[in-house]
């Protein structure tokens, strides 16, 4: 019998636009866990970086929480009220333990999220899909249910809700962009990162530049009740659906945590008008 792959690729109109890691052979620090990249617009252009060097467990865009009942599962130093970043052995994994459905334009499956010891705090049902939005344009689609392993309520946190000021409070769907220079971020209202971090938009986009010269944007939506949106663009270009920005969320005992993020990837740069019209017709 012939192993599973431990990468997956999804294509729109033939083209490949994702690749998916499903199991990645990585330091248990760096937070392993099924991820997206490299991610491209249809004409090529590359818009997520993994293992760069200033975040090293920045891994293209995936699901990644920082603590978890107690443990990292997002990789790097964890951050402790009253002490800051410690390097601890907290570190867990978020495993693939399964497949529901394969194709060219959608994957399924079934994860894990463990902790160091190997004891499983959530399982995951996780789809993905692609889908074109005209010529220029996909749609990225991640439905991912959380429920609990444990039979009692599992805890989310972030850096901000353990203490760390100034905004600090990632965790959920990250993406870690490719741009230089510096992007762009704006919502219906607002532009820039100080202005952007921590709204609760309806839509985020970032506009950037890859480092061969490709322009994108992407668009991003679907945050849940108590979401936030986590934006960095000076120290580093990325975007997160938030689950504990400013305050601990809960995957209770008896009901599942549903959530669904949406990301159409556009070639070129687009202003807030345009973003809008784009919005309004594929949405």
């Amino acid at each position: 019998m012939t192993a599973d792959p431990a990468e997956e690729r999804l294509t729109v109109a033939g083209v490949e636009v994702a690749r998916y890691v499903v199991r990645p052979d990585l330091d248990p620090r760096h937070g392993p866990r099924p991820y997206l990249h490299p991610v491209r617009t249809r004409a090529g252009t590359p818009v997520t970086d993994a293992l760069p060097a200033d975040h090293v467990w920045h891994l293209g865009a995936s699901l990644a929480v920082q603590d978890v009942a107690g443990a990292n599962l997002w990789g790097g130093r964890t951050y402790v009220r009253d002490t800051g970043y410690t390097w601890r052995d907290d570190h867990g994994v978020i495993a693939h333990t399964g497949w529901r459905d394969r194709a060219a334009d959608r994957l399924d499956h079934d994860l894990e999220w463990r902790d160091r010891n190997g004891r499983t705090l959530l399982r995951e049902h996780r789809r993905l899909t692609v889908g074109p939005a005209g010529d220029d344009a996909w749609w990225l689609d991640l439905s991912a249910t959380l429920t609990s392993a444990t039979g009692a309520d599992v805890h989310l946190g972030s850096p901000a809700t353990n203490g760390r000021p100034g905004g600090a409070g990632y965790g959920g769907f990250f993406w870690r962009a490719l741009a230089d220079p510096e992007p762009r971020v704006c919502t219906v209202d607002a532009a820039g990162e100080e202005a952007v971090n921590g709204s609760a938009a309806p839509w985020l986009a970032l506009s950037g530049t890859a480092p061969g010269g490709g322009a994108y944007t992407l668009v991003f939506s679907g945050l849940g009740p108590g979401d936030r949106w986590f934006v960095r663009t000076a120290m580093y270009p990325g975007v997160c659906v938030a689950y504990a920005f400013d305050r601990p969320a809960v995957v209770a005992a008896d009901r599942p945590r549903r959530n669904r993020h949406r990301v159409l990837v556009v070639d070129g740069h687009l202003d807030r008008t345009e973003i809008r019209e784009r919005m309004t017709v594929v949405s």
